[in-house]
């Protein structure tokens, strides 16, 4: 049996994707790398119950969302270059009841 080849896209980040790391609860770091590594590696843009496009480009361009981590309360905002096969994680948060927080500051869709 052949197993069909998965291509993996490259992963960038954002320079201020550092600082909205240092304003998310260390512990939580690890829900976040996990799901980079398992839903943005190989079909970053196909739509699933948990990473869906956004309706408007948000935050630097983001088009795209993953939300993970316990009650999905984290947020991954990120774009596709398909043809570069190129993910760029554009911005990274917290879901707190209806507040997105980034960076430390609420963030208004």
């Amino acid at each position: 049996m052949v197993m069909a080849r998965r291509f993996t896209f490259k992963l960038e980040f954002a320079p201020e994707t550092v600082d909205h790391m240092e304003g998310i609860d260390r512990r939580l770091h690890r829900d976040i790398k996990k799901a980079i590594d398992e839903q943005l590696l190989y079909t970053p843009n196909q739509r699933t119950r948990n990473r869906k496009p956004l309706q408007r480009p948000f935050l630097a361009g983001a088009t795209w969302e993953l939300r993970c981590g316990k009650d999905n309360q984290l947020r991954i905002f990120y774009e596709v270059d398909p043809s570069e096969q190129v993910v760029r994680i554009l911005a990274i948060g917290v879901k707190e009841g209806n507040r997105l927080i980034i960076g430390g500051e609420e963030v208004k869709p």
